[in-house]
């Protein structure tokens, strides 16, 4: 039996990191996809495994996603689940967001992502399985003051999530989203200062005053927490689960 091909897009990040280490522990063929050659070169020497295929890529691009997926599906005979996970961050008040960076979050959290279900789904419908799983957050079911663009991207992945999982509900594929809270990555500790500035607090009191009133845990999740609920949801055994946000928060939207 053939080992199944995970593609991870934002793989050299810190939740994209932990997912291929997940994955590639679990026996799958994994494509690391990220925007640098370097980063993706560093990220395939680090998981140090014939069974790993790195490529750099805007995800933006139709054709370079296109291009990749087919390469992929050449060298490794499928794609079995794609994990939209590429992201970053901007903190601002509305009036002063800049219009540009606003466009360009949505281009890489949202349009990225139908981008790659867009070019997914024939081989997944072909092989009759696939699984879709987009990394939303919980600000794409509640807001947060600062983060328009990131709020508006993930709002919308969620809906695109239920759309997909919709039109593929009779092919074998499921879509989902995974809403994590704060998670203790790199993409999460360069926003403390943003928000230190945006909640006028000291940067050394942002997880005290501003993060932790909102998480019951009282505590920053971990990366592998959240790679072991994708993985999971790319099983035999997550078959009827589709179309849904699944939320890992530390209790954070309990409330």
């Amino acid at each position: 039996m053939r080992s199944k091909v995970v593609v991870i897009t934002g793989a050299a990040g810190g939740i994209g990191s932990a997912i291929a280490r997940s994955f590639l522990a679990a026996g799958y063929m994994v494509a690391v996809l990220d925007l640098h050659q370097e980063s993706v070169d560093e990220m395939v020497s680090a998981l140090n495994a014939d069974t790993v295929s790195g490529y750099a890529c805007d995800v933006t691009s139709e054709q370079g996603m296109q291009r990749i997926f087919t390469e992929v599906y050449d060298k490794l005979g499928s794609i079995d689940v794609l994990i939209n996970n590429a992201g970053l961050q901007h903190i601002a008040p509305v009036e002063v967001f800049p219009v540009e960076k606003f466009r360009y979050m949505l281009d890489v959290m949202l349009t990225a992502p139908f981008i790659g279900i867009k070019h997914a789904l024939p081989f997944m419908k072909q092989q009759g399985f696939g699984r879709i799983i987009n990394m939303a957050s919980v600000n794409g079911l509640i807001g947060f003051a600062g983060k328009a663009a990131y709020n508006s991207a993930k709002h919308g992945l969620i809906g695109l999530t239920k759309v997909t999982a919709l039109e593929t509900a009779t092919d074998g594929i499921t879509a989902n989203a995974v809403c994590p809270g704060y998670v203790d990555t790199a993409l999460v500790r360069n926003q403390l200062s943003d928000l230190a500035k945006n909640r006028g607090v000291p940067v050394e009191k942002v997880l005290e005053e501003v993060i932790y009133p909102l998480v019951p845990q009282k505590r920053l999740l971990q990366a592998d927490e959240i790679a072991a609920v994708t993985l999971f949801l790319a099983g035999e055994q997550a078959a009827g689960i589709t179309g849904q946000a699944i939320v890992i928060d530390g209790g954070y939207t309990v409330g």
